[in-house]
């Protein structure tokens, strides 16, 4: 399978390179030590049409293809994984989410924000309790007095990347318990109305400045009209979401591990050791060629599970082939990288080490590694 790149896909690459190594990487290591979200870069990758790349322009969108996400996060995250996180939720969880099941006034009223940069979303599935078993949630919406144009939601999130600064979030909860995860819905949350409170940021070991935090609902009141789909289809949302999500988190890792990759290449040509480049010692030519082997494994698996996405077709399959090999070579060739560069690696003059902290969440956020070598092995099974 030949992936030749289109003229507008290299175009929409290069317009994420440019930005991301000009504007992003310059501040990456300031971020990652504050914690501090990048309101204004993240501001400028709206205004560069790439919070909503797959979205129609009518929606606010870009009107382009799986690729050419896949294409600019990459880019993205090889300056820095905590704008590609941010960039990952906005497109995959939220705007998909919306095109996808929103009805035409949903999409007139949140999707073009979103989708344009104008306003940030989150999305809120993970409960302290229930993390890859997502069906066993707390959180409930509920009929408010009985009406049928209002929900009584009460119940905690945690884990919601972005959701210190969003300004909508899709929120999963329970709307029949009797009904197991066929009693779960989806709602569009506003987080300027009253009843939810936003816990602290969490101290992450990785991606730091993508702002994660707990949410606690406490009767808050969700109308009729911004439930997401019909009462009763959170679960099969959430899941068809997740199956592009992933596609995104892949390339985020493809994105780590090219950075990381790069770098000790070129360290290698330049550290001499013993009267020699250390690029001349077998060893670590050795590392160099497996890293080099294992992402470009990953990353035709991510094109492949694209194009099946582009073409209309299933691709849970594949976008879990892709998310699980990606994210287990970036957290490889990052550790390799460390051991290449030595103790310079380990410290924090130069970013692999951060290379490597922001690696290890790829394999565990949108399904960790377990669960989706489960989906793998089920669709295999399913199709015998």
């Amino acid at each position: 399978m030949d992936f030749q790149l289109t003229d507008e896909q290299k175009q929409i690459r290069d317009l994420a390179r440019e930005f991301a190594q000009n504007e992003i990487a310059p501040i990456a290591a300031k971020h990652d030590e504050t914690g501090e979200f990048p309101v204004e870069t993240v501001k400028k990758i709206g205004e560069l049409g790439l919070m909503g790349i797959e979205i129609p322009e009518e929606y606010g969108g870009g009107g382009l293809d799986t690729l050419c996400y896949v294409l600019a996060m990459e880019e993205i995250s090889k300056a820095d994984a905590a704008h590609g996180t941010i960039m990952s939720v906005q497109n995959s969880l939220v705007c998909l989410g919306l095109k996808w099941f929103g009805t035409e006034e949903q999409k007139q009223k949140y999707l073009i924000p979103l989708a344009s940069g104008q306003k940030l979303g989150a999305y809120s599935l993970t409960e302290p309790q229930s993390g890859s078993d997502a069906g066993n949630m707390l959180t409930t919406a509920l009929r408010a007095n009985g009406a049928q144009r209002a929900y009584r939601i009460n119940g905690r999130k945690s884990w919601i990347s972005g959701g210190p600064y969003a300004d909508y979030i899709l929120l999963f909860c329970t709307t029949d318990k009797s009904k197991g995860s066929k009693g779960t819905s989806c709602f569009i949350i506003d987080t300027t109305k009253p009843g939810l409170i936003k816990g602290k940021i969490e101290p992450k070991l990785g991606i730091r400045a993508s702002a994660t935090c707990e949410m606690t609902y406490e009767n808050y009141c969700a109308p009729a009209d911004t439930l997401l789909g019909a009462e009763g289809e959170g679960f099969k949302i959430a899941l068809s979401i997740l199956d592009s999500g992933r596609i995104g988190i892949a390339a985020q890792a493809l994105g780590i591990a090219q950075a990381a990759y790069e770098a000790s290449v070129a360290y290698a040509k330049e550290r001499k050791a013993f009267g020699s480049r250390i690029a001349d010692f077998q060893a670590i030519q050795w590392m160099i060629a497996d890293m080099a082997t294992r992402i470009e494994a990953a990353r035709l698996l991510i094109y492949h599970a694209a194009l099946k996405k582009m073409r209309g077709e299933r691709y849970s399959k594949e976008a879990s082939m892709a998310k699980v090999f990606a994210s287990e070579t970036a957290m490889w060739v990052t550790t390799k990288a460390l051991q290449v560069h030595g103790g310079i690696g380990y410290s924090k003059e130069l970013p692999i080490e951060r290379y490597f902290r922001d690696a290890k969440i790829t394999e565990i956020y949108e399904g960790t590694s377990e669960i989706q070598r489960l989906v793998i092995a089920r669709k295999i099974l399913e199709m015998r």
